[in-house]
């Protein structure tokens, strides 16, 4: 069988830039953005800054000039319809569909997978759908680095360097400096290390010596399936014998009877921690801004150039007057929103559900998703 995709075979001489092939796991509903971001319109298919362009969007016009195309996606079949109106020039061989979400090891791993049949040379980056990142020629440089560093044998992760002691991110810890040509900045990874307390998250900032784990990594696909294939067995025998068959006929009959069963582990702990404590994870600390919109307030800080008074408003023709009041109102309908006297509020007005909150307790609207769940009410979630 020839499992070559079509201009995909690079020769030997080629340079790491030319065997790099951008991967976009678009997945995740963004509970903390409900009733905004839904399972069946989530957080990357918004436009959350104002931009005119949705976050996914956005995200492949920040890979393209570095992959010329090269960019598969990963998101769940229930996407598909959406990914496609708003990415038309994406393959059908590069849209790898999940029947069901299976955490993000699967997801990489399958693209992973997939790429190392059609080639076993490509250095693969993987990169969310749903991260806000500027300037794009900071990010583009930072991967450029990555790339150069993957090549010399590494999984490589895009630090962010931390500019509060944020008890939301994982951290990375940086080790000694690396000798890379074209990667001046690389490092060797010391440890991931957990959610931190805010005592211990000050401590980090201090130390100098931590970024914060964008869940961004470049590696060859040969080494991120070598890690997969000592760390989760049984994973990586499934996503092996779906990648077999991806580009045949027998494709949807080979997903259907593996995927669900496959386990659902974060690439975390299936792959970049194990290689860590192996010695064979670099960093490259981004110098970018970053900010993975986790909840309202993040949104009320993304769009502060459109306040109205010191109210951030989002959404087409939204209706809201305001007096002596700040905050963020989300509206996505035509109902007039009049907020007098109240101070960092939360409000997302949509036809089937209403949010009210502050930015404080922006955080916890994951709690009413979860409720809503347990009582069945899913025609909102």
């Amino acid at each position: 069988m020839n499992t070559q995709a079509a201009g995909s075979a690079h020769t030997p001489e080629a340079t790491p830039l030319e065997r790099f092939y951008a991967v976009i796991p678009a997945g995740g509903v963004g509970t903390r953005l409900w009733p905004l971001s839904r399972a069946a319109a989530p957080k990357f298919l918004h436009d959350l800054t104002n931009s005119g362009s949705t976050l996914l969007r956005a995200t492949y016009d920040r890979l393209e000039p570095l992959a010329h195309e090269r960019i598969l996606m990963v998101t769940g079949e229930a996407h598909k319809e959406a990914v496609c109106r708003q990415l038309p020039e994406v393959k059908d061989t590069d849209l790898v569909l999940e029947s069901e979400p299976k955490d993000s090891a699967a997801a990489i791993g399958l693209a992973a997978a997939i790429l190392y049949q059609r080639d076993p040379e490509i250095i693969m980056g993987s990169f969310a759908a749903d991260q806000v990142i500027s300037p794009d020629t900071a990010f583009q440089a930072a991967v450029r680095e990555a790339i150069y560093t993957a090549a010399t044998g590494k999984i490589v992760t895009i630090g962010i360097k931390p500019t509060h002691p944020s008890t939301g991110f994982g951290y990375i810890r940086t080790g000694e400096p690396l000798a890379v040509d074209g990667a001046p900045s690389a490092h060797a990874v010391v440890e991931f290390v957990e959610k931190p307390s805010l005592a211990v998250a000050e401590e980090y900032l201090a130390s100098g010596q931590y970024n914060w784990n964008a869940g961004m990594f470049v590696a060859p696909v040969a080494l991120l399936l070598k890690h997969f294939s000592a760390n989760e067995p049984e994973l990586y025998a499934g996503l092996v014998k779906i990648a077999q068959a991806w580009d045949t006929p027998e494709r949807d009959v080979v997903m259907a009877a593996i995927w669900p069963s496959l386990p659902k582990i974060a690439i975390d702990y299936a792959v970049a921690e194990p290689a860590a404590d192996a010695g064979d994870v670099a960093v490259i600390p981004g110098t970018f801004s970053w900010d993975d919109v986790g909840d309202f307030a993040a949104i009320g800080r993304l769009n502060s150039a459109s306040e109205v008074d010191d109210v951030t408003v989002l959404g087409e023709g939204a209706r809201v007057f305001t007096e002596s009041a700040s905050g963020i109102v989300v509206s996505d309908t035509k109902r007039v929103i009049a907020l007098i006297g109240i101070q960092d509020v939360v409000i997302v007005d949509t036809p089937d559900a209403l949010l009210v909150t502050t930015t404080a307790h922006a955080q916890r609207v994951k709690a009413a998703v979860d409720h809503l769940k347990a009582k069945g009410e899913t025609d909102v979630l």
